[in-house]
Formats: C-alpha cells, sequence, structure tokens
C-alpha cells in the first residue's frame, strides 16, 4: 500500500525508514573515517607541549605560553570531534552512550591518553587498502607495544608533575618517573618509587588497568598464535620419513 493511501492511518514518517539508523552510522564512519589521522596527529602534538611544560619549567613566559595555546586548541579539537560524533549518531548524550563510547570519552577526560585510539588509526588507514598489511597477531603485538611506550611516557610526564614538589615524594627526577611506569606497566611494581600524592596515585591506577590489559591482550594473542600453529602441525600429521 502507498504511503500516502488514505487507508494508511499512519502516514509517511521518518521512523518508517529503515535506513535511517544505517545513514546516520555511515555518516558517522565517514566523518571518523576522515579525521582519525588527523587527530591522531594532533594527540601527538598535545602531548609534545604536554612534555615541554613538564620537563622545562624554565623556559621562557612566551614558550609557556605557545604550549599552552597547544594543549588548549587540540583539546578543544578533540571536544568538537566528540560533540559531532555525538550528533552524527542521532542519539542523546547519556549513560548508554558514554558506556558504548568508553574510550573516546576516556580521551576527552583525559587528553593524554588520547594515542590510545591508534588502533581506529590504523583501522582507518586500512579502510583505504584492500586488505591489513599484518598478520591480526603481529597487529595485536604492535599496537601493545606502541601503546605501551605512549602511555608510558605519558604517565610518566603525569606523575612526575605531580610528584616532583610533593613532601616525602620518592620520584623527584624524570628517570624516576620512566622507571616507575616502566615497573607498573609491566605488573613488577618493585616498590622503590611510588607515588603519595592523591592525583598521582590516580594516575598509578589508570597505568596499572592499562598494564593489565596490555599484558591481557598479548598473552592472549600469542596463546591464540600457538593454538594455531599446532592445530596446523596436527592437521598435516607427523613428517614423512
Amino acid at each position: 500500500m502507498d504511503a500516502t493511501d488514505p487507508g494508511n492511518p499512519s502516514g509517511p514518517t521518518d521512523g518508517g525508514d529503515p535506513t535511517h539508523g544505517g545513514d546516520a552510522d555511515g555518516r558517522a564512519a565517514r566523518w571518523e573515517n576522515r579525521t582519525e589521522i588527523p587527530l591522531f596527529l594532533a594527540s601527538l602534538l598535545y602531548l609534545a607541549a604536554y612534555a615541554v611544560e613538564v620537563l622545562a619549567p624554565d623556559l621562557p613566559s612566551g614558550w609557556h605560553f605557545l604550549c599552552l595555546a597547544v594543549t588548549a586548541t587540540t583539546w578543544a579539537a578533540f571536544a568538537a570531534d566528540y560533540l559531532i560524533r555525538l550528533r552524527l549518531s542521532g542519539r542523546r548524550l547519556g549513560p548508554a552512550y558514554v558506556r558504548d563510547h568508553a574510550l573516546d570519552t576516556v580521551v576527552l577526560v583525559l587528553p593524554l591518553l588520547r594515542p590510545l585510539r591508534m588502533v581506529k588509526v590504523y583501522e582507518a588507514v586500512q579502510r583505504r587498502q584492500e586488505r591489513p598489511r599484518l598478520d591480526l597477531y603481529a597487529r595485536v603485538i604492535a599496537y601493545a607495544g606502541l601503546t605501551a611506550a605512549l602511555v608510558g611516557f605519558a604517565g610518566a610526564l603525569a606523575v612526575y608533575q605531580q610528584e616532583r614538589g610533593a613532601p616525602g615524594a620518592d620520584i623527584r627526577t624524570f628517570g624516576d618517573a620512566l622507571w616507575w611506569a616502566c615497573s607498573t606497566l609491566t605488573t613488577v611494581g618493585y616498590g622503590d618509587a611510588t607515588p603519595v600524592t592523591a592525583a598521582g596515585r590516580l594516575i598509578a591506577f589508570v597505568v596499572m588497568v592499562c598494564g593489565l590489559a596490555l599484558l591481557g591482550a598479548v598473552t592472549g594473542s600469542f596463546s591464540s598464535w600457538l593454538l594455531r600453529v599446532f592445530a596446523r602441525e596436527g592437521e598435516e600429521g607427523p613428517p614423512v620419513r
């Protein structure tokens, strides 16, 4: 029956279009594909400006103003991207949206973790090619390694900024902060350098969670690779003598 038929009491409605949600998803995907790489580069610029601000406190005031301007501008770009994604999705900002986009929300609140979206960057690059260049297991290990390096560096910067002037702090230099980040990410935790401030301990909690997640991803991927190799050898049978 035609939508304009008088016998149809509902009449034409946009809600009855089955492609309505698909169009929203398509617009959001196209936006993500276009902006993921530029925003990833912006996140590296944010990290560099933050590093200069933390590691070189004696720079002239003009350089500090420039670093603050860069961090503020890049964070504004992240916030605009978040709001545009929300609008393109056709949904309202609420607990359900935050839960479904947990990583986006976290990196908006903690911009230093924006490089965690490098997986999305790889996917955006691969959409323009026919197939991935790396095997799945190699990709997982590569992601984990790069993510660990970025999270460790960002965590060391953040903890050093909070701890270097705190009374009774064990982390006095950036070298101490790097050592702490390495031992925390690898879940070793020697205990010779620990945060004493509330902000430093909150950062430590985030780094520990990231370290556990990365360790689980690598060990799980390696185990799956071993199982696949053993299964392949079992299918091929023992070598013929």
